[in-house]
């Protein structure tokens, strides 16, 4: 059973308690793991608290529904938040032998004055795509991960790769900052039929769910056409992606995954293939990893 804590005071006894239990075990250096959630719990986030359990004697889960990540176009209060159906959840995946925390602060916990006047910026890369889209979406990700870090102080911090952007900045910014933190990405999750797993996916009613697998077949059409270069990429997807009515395709994106740019025609090497669709009234984004030019 996780152990539950609701304040900072909180999550670090919790912490101090769990790594003396270990250093009681035999284990001379404890290692902390810290894997933040906005909760509405899956099977994507569970790989991620697995992989953190591989890496770590003591996992922490953040629950936060972080109100600076949201912009004023988007509704907030229909994010689902449901803290016992994801204390459940985790159960499933408890493993003796790691300790297991939540850390469930109320926004006043963690904003005790509000927003902040303390500003953590992704700079122009978090104007792009997502960012784009959703005004100061990655300045509020970087301020609450930076808190959660410092909270928590661990040694590594994952996250999934569904989440590409965000991946990217918050890589940056332990980069740039010089945070004493690993950042572990994990594959993203994704049902038989190819759709990412998502929190936003059961707002979906069971026509937009089968629609929504547009996304998967546009990056599967992506990956299968990288051989011969960006132009046959964005043609091939572009393709996959038209005559779905219900959905509403955003954006269409290659990026170099060392800067996150667009990549330049004749561009040969790694790069991700990212899409954003509206599905009905939800927004949904995947990406895929493709080799461009053989």
């Amino acid at each position: 059973m996780p152990t539950l804590a609701v304040t900072i005071a909180e999550v670090r006894a919790a912490i101090a308690a769990a790594k003396e239990d270990a250093r009681d075990r035999g284990v001379a250096e404890p290692l902390v793991a810290l894997v933040p959630t906005m909760g509405a719990l899956h099977r994507g986030h569970l790989a991620l608290v697995e992989r953190a359990q591989q890496l770590a004697d003591v996992v922490v889960v953040s629950v936060f529904v972080n109100p600076l990540q949201f912009s004023e176009a988007e509704d907030l209060e229909r994010y689902p938040r449901d803290l016992e159906t994801d204390l459940a959840t985790l159960e499933t995946v408890d493993r003796p032998g790691s300790t297991s925390i939540v850390f469930a602060p109320s926004a006043a916990e963690m904003y005790p004055d509000g927003k902040t006047q303390t500003k953590v910026s992704a700079g122009a890369i978090g104007n792009s795509l997502e960012g784009r889209s959703r005004a100061g979406h990655f300045d509020g990700v970087l301020v609450v991960v930076d808190k959660l870090l410092n909270i928590v102080q661990p040694d590594s911090v994952l996250f999934g790769q569904k989440d590409a952007q965000q991946v990217f900045v918050v890589s940056r910014m332990v980069r740039d900052l010089n945070i004493p933190v690993t950042v572990e990405v994990v594959e993203t999750v994704r049902e038989d039929d190819g759709l990412a797993l998502s929190s936003r996916n059961r707002f979906l009613d069971e026509r937009e769910r089968l629609a929504a697998r547009v996304l998967s077949r546009t990056l599967e059409a992506a990956e299968s056409a990288a051989v011969s270069g960006i132009d046959a990429v964005i043609a091939a997807a572009q393709s996959a992606g038209m005559g779905e009515p219900l959905v509403s395709l955003e954006y269409l994106s290659v990026v170099n995954p060392a800067t996150f740019l667009p990549v330049d025609d004749g561009y040969h090497g790694r790069a991700i293939v990212l899409v954003a669709a509206r599905v009905g009234n939800t927004r949904l984004i995947d990406n895929e990893a493709v080799y461009l030019g053989g």
